[in-house]
């Protein structure tokens, strides 16, 4: 039986907003911790984000999914995990929760509340990195998902979250509400309000690359287990 829909959306938005500080706020710590380094700058936040993100969706994801993210809300209501009519509200809650997250974490890390990020990231190569790492987002979660293995996915999204940091010349973004987010904090993580268009286009188009791919590799999600809502992140990076 599904959760009443404000203690999901609560849900949502307490997973985005830590999920938005734990990305941001390791980025702010590493360039802290290793300045002159930012391939270890790059390692350590990816390595804080994907056991935080683990972390983030064992607790949140029994209550609302664990989305943090709305292109899986979007895919989890085409595979009807999530009535479409939640989305706008999960959307909103995730969006919310991010550029709150941003907030507090610059001001945990004693910088302004808010500060317009400075950093360009707008360029073909950039968008094409989204597309994939978005894609391969979705797949890592509804693959599981649809084979009856949702279990595995807290762990799995960590992984692969991580891993993402560094095959994708964009670190790997793939989520529409943490870009919205980051452009709150002009800090080792920020995108500055001019790149989001492209990031969040190139995420929309690993929704149509996603859903067909995972169709045809799993086309029937198992009887024996109730459609879970499945988990994200969210993105991070």
């Amino acid at each position: 039986m599904p959760r009443p829909l404000p203690h999901r959306l609560l849900a949502e938005y307490l997973g985005s907003l830590l999920l938005a500080a734990l990305v941001i706020g390791s980025g702010i710590a590493a360039r802290r911790l290793s300045p002159g380094d930012v391939g270890l700058q790059l390692l350590e936040n990816a390595a804080a984000t994907a056991v935080g993100l683990y972390a983030i969706i064992l607790v949140f994801g029994p209550v609302s999914g664990g989305h943090f993210n709305p292109v899986v809300s979007v895919v989890d209501a085409v595979f009807r995990g999530l009535p479409w009519r939640d989305v706008p509200s999960y959307a909103l809650a995730q969006v919310l929760g991010c550029v709150s997250g941003a907030v507090l974490a610059n001001v945990m890390f004693d910088a302004a509340p808010v500060g317009i990020s400075t950093t360009e990231r707008a360029t073909a190569a950039h968008g094409l990195s989204e597309v994939v790492a978005t894609t391969g987002l979705l797949l890592v979660i509804f693959s599981l998902v649809r084979s009856g293995r949702a279990a595995l996915a807290p762990a799995a999204v960590g992984a692969y979250v991580g891993a993402a940091y560094f095959f994708t010349s964009s670190t790997s973004f793939a989520n529409p509400a943490l870009t919205a987010g980051r452009v709150f904090s002009d800090t080792f993580a920020g995108i500055a309000p001019s790149s989001v268009p492209v990031f969040v286009l190139a995420q929309v188009v690993a929704i149509a690359v996603a859903v067909p791919l995972l169709r045809a590799l799993h086309p029937v999600q198992p009887t024996t287990e109730a459609p879970a809502a499945p988990v994200t992140e969210g993105q991070v990076r």
